[in-house]
């Protein structure tokens, strides 16, 4: 397990330090998890947190994770009771986003850019927002950066609060008992069925994740700078 007294700063990328992390010999992995699926869309500073890797990752040791608050028998019974604790820090996380939208979006287009902060995430976000409306608050799930500003972008624009709350909540179950179960029935079907154990894969599994979310933003990124530049005259 990782601890708190090794830290390493090349640790934050790594989803598996945060599942399973330690302070004092005590796990904290679950209410880590928690906290990291809160701050990618309730905080827009969590951008950069692994979110789809790290639910792929709390799917594989679900039980671990759930032995932080309780012990439960059921296999079933350890991811369902994870996936719903991910799904309501989503949701809630979500809602403090489209508030935090609603509230102060005059001041995140007015603010200068850093380190944590880019003002072409909220324009690229935005623009993503006002293609697919609704349906953007679920692709945005399992999109790195656009899920963390698509319910501030909402709230910016003050969409309507019940249609917010409806692809909110649908979009948290989705993307939480999705990548979950995803990474606990994997990792057994892989154990059973070809002796591979998938714990000893971490980083490639790690690395084919990042790619399925981050290749489609990066394309649509630049056809999108493409179609802005302007052609010269002959």
């Amino acid at each position: 397990h990782f601890i708190m007294e090794n830290f390493d700063w090349k640790q934050l990328i790594n989803p598996e330090f945060y599942i399973s992390m330690e302070i004092g010999g005590v796990s904290i992995g679950l209410f880590v998890v928690l906290f990291i699926v809160f701050a990618e869309t309730g905080l827009f500073a969590g951008f950069f947190l692994p979110g789809d890797s790290l639910l792929f990752l709390a799917g594989i040791y679900s039980r671990e994770l759930i032995e932080n608050i309780t012990y439960i028998e059921s296999d079933f019974g350890n991811v369902a009771l994870l996936s719903t604790l991910v799904a309501l820090s989503g949701i809630v996380g979500n809602s403090v986003g489209y508030w935090f939208g609603a509230k102060s979006g005059w001041y995140l287009y007015k603010k200068e850019d850093s380190f944590w902060w880019k003002k072409k995430y909220l324009e690229q976000s935005r623009v993503f927002f006002e293609k697919y409306g609704g349906k953007a608050i679920i692709i945005a799930r399992f999109m790195p950066i656009l899920r963390t500003f698509a319910p501030i972008i909402a709230g910016i624009v003050q969409m309507d609060k019940k249609r917010f709350m409806f692809y909110n909540i649908l979009s948290s179950i989705i993307w939480a008992f999705g990548l979950i179960m995803a990474g606990h029935y994997l990792y057994g079907f892989f154990l059973s069925e070809f002796d591979i154990d998938l714990k000893k894969h971490i980083e490639i599994i790690i690395i084919i994740i990042v790619l399925i979310t981050t290749v489609p933003v990066v394309v649509k990124f630049i056809k999108g700078n493409k179609e802005e530049t302007p052609k010269e005259d002959i």
